[in-house]
């Protein structure tokens, strides 16, 4: 396996400045989700950080008042015993309450931080899938963005949390930190050098291995990507039949062992060089504290100190270095949150086309739809449309006819504004699209991909997303399904529109190919408002007589509408008013079918090549 790629200037050091960015940021995400519990973090913060020190100095104030009781009534027989131990047992329990509430503020942080996982986690998915709707189609073809969505969505949405509360955490440590070495520097200075010299090394470990496993999560999104497809292609019942049918099953899922085995190595790599050092380097954070008690020891037995003082300091000084760890360790863990926080922001601060279109009605009303020497290249591509010029007036048909790979989907993409023109413009009632408001004239469209969506909802809620305004518009319906010829079989299944399709969800119906796209078609009647009309191969996996019905009730609706089809079937595309032979992104030939069967050119050979197979 090829070792990831250096990647500059993620040291802790450069990086360390950087992690208090993102808390700010993680901070005002969890402020935005709930206000109160961010409140209530705090309170419970602060009161977890200083009551620790506090039961450590009621702590020594116990031992030494037992003390102290101990020798006042050895020494004198009438002193009263309950008078002596009622001061002493006063600060049990005083000691108590500080320990309830220390473990009150501990269940109180618990339970908010368990409250906001959720609160946030849903909040960061919405964000997410926000940030996917302003993305242009071309953003969503590009690998590398499905990398950044894909390293987005995996931690993304546990991280911000994650990231408040070792925020609060070392808050509330380094409250704590400041009231032990308010005790510790009373008894030596050197106390707190030895405190800090004993966690320090586990720190920089924790740093460095945080860097280096992000910087392997990044390098690997591919292959964890293609993991995700192959789970998806042996377990989808739209590919588990072709599957089965190749017996791609031993293959796929030994491509899958393959890709775990590879990422398997460098985890266990990883965590064995990561827990050797830890565990090294944690040795000496034992030490010191070992060192630490003798030198107490041997401070109380030489009288310098107190048996009380000598509990409260190595109390204080393990405890202290407990805080001082964990204060390091989240700073490490802040480090390592702040690197996949960056994978958020990364996706959710990729630029986007401005939609500065405002126009809902074209300077040249009933001029229709112009294309004027229009080309289009992929990014980084050749071109795949080349000067495309044409006019389709309102109430007349265009059908666009073509090798599969030609151009055609394209230029339907181009007309929706889901690409936009290399070269050219393209006009709709004299007023160029991008000028155009995207709603307004997206409701103008009515579309129908070749591959279309098969959505896992009802039967009217899949004809309901044609028309969102009238999503739930059961009239709609309907109307939409007897236009386009589905409420046949509709009707017969079990629940009528309300029928499940699709086997993703309990009782769900699988329908046939032709079913599905009368489905499609019925979608794109919902639209009302759509005077243009695109029909990408609408029937090709309907018969003959279907389709001849189809395309009569499609005529009939489409009278004073504009239609764009895009079909192989030359029985469908004949009665178009004008004809577009496209090949390899360039308009060879125009015109209606009796005249390109006159010029007996590329249509004519492709109409009489398609005949021959009916005779």
């Amino acid at each position: 396996m090829t070792p990831p790629p250096s990647v500059p200037a993620h040291s802790p050091f450069s990086g360390f400045f950087s992690v208090f960015r993102y808390s700010r940021r993680a901070l005002a995400l969890v402020w935005e989700t709930s206000r109160w519990m961010m409140l209530g973090l705090a309170l419970c913060t602060l009161v977890a950080g200083v009551l620790p020190a506090v039961a450590a100095w009621v702590g020594q104030l116990i031992v030494d008042g037992v003390v102290a009781a101990m020798e006042s009534h050895q020494s004198s027989n009438s002193v009263n015993l309950w008078e002596t131990l009622t001061p002493v047992l006063g600060l049990v329990a005083l000691e108590g309450l500080i320990i309830a509430l220390i473990a009150l503020a501990q269940r109180g942080l618990s339970a908010q931080q368990s409250l906001l996982r959720a609160l946030l986690g849903q909040k960061v998915n919405v964000m997410i899938l926000e940030k996917a709707g302003t993305l242009s189609l071309s953003q969503f073809e590009d690998s590398e963005l499905y990398d950044k969505l894909t390293r987005a969505r995996r931690e993304a949405s546990t991280r911000p949390l994650a990231l408040v509360n070792k925020t609060f955490g070392l808050l509330q440590n380094a409250i704590s930190l400041a009231s032990f070495g308010f005790l510790l520097v009373q008894f030596s200075p050197w106390a707190l050098l030895i405190l800090v010299a004993g966690a320090l090394p586990v720190f920089l470990s924790e740093a460095k291995f945080s860097g280096d496993a992000f910087r392997l999560f990044r390098w690997r999104s591919p292959q964890t990507r293609m993991q995700m497809y192959l789970e998806t292609v042996l377990a989808r019942e739209d590919s588990i039949k072709e599957v089965k049918l190749f017996g791609l099953e031993g293959l796929f899922l030994q491509r899958y062992r393959d890709i775990f085995t590879r990422l398997f190595a460098e985890d266990r790599r990883l965590t064995l060089r990561r827990e050797s050092w830890g565990f090294i380097l944690g040795l000496l954070g034992t030490l010191t504290f070992y060192a630490a008690y003798g030198w107490v020891v041997v401070e109380t037995v030489a009288g310098a100190l107190t048996l009380g003082q000598m509990t409260m300091y190595l109390m204080v000084f393990k405890q202290g270095q407990g805080a001082l760890s964990a204060s390091l360790t989240a700073i490490s863990g802040m480090y390592e949150d702040n690197l996949y926080l960056s994978n958020l922001y990364e996706y959710l601060e990729q630029p986007t086309e401005a939609e500065g279109g405002h126009l809902t009605q074209g300077a040249i009303p009933g001029d229709g739809l112009r294309f004027e020497h229009v080309s289009f290249s992929y990014p980084g591509g050749s071109e795949v449309l080349h000067d495309i010029s044409l006019h389709l007036a309102p109430g007349n048909s265009i059908a666009l006819v073509g090798e599969n790979g030609s151009g055609k989907t394209t230029l339907i993409k181009l007309l929706t504004r889901l690409y936009h023109p290399t070269k050219g413009r393209i006009l709709l009632d004299g007023s160029d699209l991008n000028h155009w408001n995207t709603q307004a004239l997206r409701e103008r469209v009515g579309v129908i991909f070749q591959d279309f969506v098969r959505y896992q909802l009802t039967v009217g809620e899949n004809l309901g997303v044609g028309d969102t305004q009238a999503f739930s518009d059961e009239q709609r319906w309907h109307q939409a399904a007897h236009e386009g010829m589905a409420d046949g079989f509709i009707d017969r299944m079990p629940d009528g529109y309300q029928t499940q399709l699709g086997r993703w969800f309990k009782n769900g119906q699988e329908l046939s190919g032709g079913q599905w796209q009368k489905v499609a078609l019925s979608r794109a009647y919902m639209r009302k408002n759509a005077d243009i009309l695109v029909l990408d191969e609408p029937t090709a996996a309907m018969d003959a007589a279907a389709e001849s019905e189809v395309f009569a009730r499609f005529r009939e609706h489409s009278r004073d509408k504009m239609t764009i089809l895009i079909s192989h079937r030359f029985s469908t595309v004949r009665s178009a008013d004008q004809i577009i032979v496209i090949d390899q992104g360039a308009i060879i030939e125009r015109g209606t079918h009796e005249e390109l069967l006159a010029v007996n050119g590329r249509y004519a050979s492709l109409f009489h090549l398609q005949a021959e197979g009916y005779q």
